[in-house]
């Protein structure tokens, strides 16, 4: 193997773990300790890893740096159940759902699966096969195709392909950063590219990221923060967080993971959401007359008919109970399209 393959291999074992050991890559190479230690490096001084005792480990910060799936689904894995489970209060059965690659949009994929009558669009192999291993036969599972990326994303001309001809209810997208200026961000083009086309299939953005995406910015920008509908984080997020978010997005939920302290009484959480205290140590979904008034509220602030692909009544709003009214159904599936269709029109006047 040449010293260009070697280096290859072992960013993307970074990439895929977060770090890397000498004696494992010795091991897998069949090479010498004396060869490894000079391919990290080199790969040091290009800036592509850090050396630390016995390895290395991925450049902290950096907008490039794409950590694999195995490596994110290790890090903050009870406030990516809490935000899962709080992201649910939003789904109802029969309606169209886009969900991004991702290891929290992957955490909602699990759930997701025991929803009938629903249509999935995603880009990640990884949640189409949570979906398809549920077995449900009235669930209907779009992979969209394309070019893997190390996040497990499928991106690229098939992927804008098919979603420049649909038409979702809900998009559920995970993020690599949030930042006032830079918005949501991924470190891979392709990727933002392919981000930005179900940001435009969807009526509804639903944004889910912990709080450790908070001031990181990946390569490409792919939405503005103001173009959240819903954003989904936990409670640890820092109290600048809380105010420009709870500015920017329109409506900002904070989920409590198991054994964390509860957040301030001021801040919305999934808890308090369900009616209760918003203090207990387990994640609580919203209650479904509040999932109903976060996407009743999004399509009033629109008046223009939803996203780009809404349908005839994607502009529909109503009133606090009203549910959603999937991309792909007329009247009869949907009782009250014309009341609701009445109440938007006089909200854009």
């Amino acid at each position: 193997m040449l010293a260009r393959q070697r280096q290859a291999l072992i960013l993307e074992r970074i990439r895929e773990h977060g770090a890397v050991r000498v004696a494992d890559l010795v091991l897998e190479l069949g090479v010498s300790d004396m060869t490894i230690r000079r391919d990290l490096e080199i790969l040091r001084a290009g800036g592509l890893l850090e050396k630390v005792h016995g390895g290395a480990t991925a450049v902290a910060g950096s907008a490039l740096f794409e950590p694999g799936f195995a490596a994110k689904s290790s890090m903050q894995q009870a406030e990516k159940e809490a935000i899962a489970e709080a992201a649910m209060s939003l789904v109802e059965p029969g309606i169209a759902i886009g969900v991004s690659a991702g290891t929290t949009t992957y955490a909602i994929a699990r759930r997701l699966a025991e929803v009938p009558g629903i249509t999935v669009v995603t880009n990640s192999i990884r949640v189409a096969d949570a979906l398809t291993d549920g077995g449900r036969s009235d669930q209907t599972v779009v992979l969209t195709g394309g070019v893997r990326t190390p996040s497990d994303a499928l991106v690229g001309p098939f992927a804008l392909q098919v979603l420049e001809n649909v038409h979702l209810d809900i998009l559920f997208i995970g993020v690599h950063g949030m930042d006032p200026r830079a918005g949501f961000t991924s470190p891979n083009l392709l990727e933002a590219e392919t981000n930005r086309a179900m940001v435009e299939s969807a009526r509804l953005l639903v944004v889910v990221a912990d709080h450790t995406k908070w001031r990181t910015i990946g390569l490409s920008s792919f939405a503005r923060l103001s173009q959240a509908d819903v954003l989904i984080t936990d409670s640890g997020l820092p109290a600048d967080g809380r105010e420009v978010l709870g500015a920017e997005v329109r409506r900002l939920v904070l989920a409590q993971p198991a054994m964390r302290t509860p957040a301030p009484d001021h801040v919305a959480t999934a808890g308090a959401d369900a009616g209760g205290d918003g203090a207990g140590s387990t994640p609580r979904s919203t209650s479904s007359r509040t999932a109903a008034k976060l996407v009743a509220g999004a399509r009033r602030s629109r008046g223009d008919g939803g996203r780009a692909g809404g349908g005839g009544n994607g502009g529909s709003a109503g009133s606090a109970g009203d549910a959603l009214v999937p991309a792909s159904t007329g009247s009869a599936e949907a009782p009250g399209v014309g009341e609701r269709q009445g109440v938007a029109a006089r909200d854009r006047q």
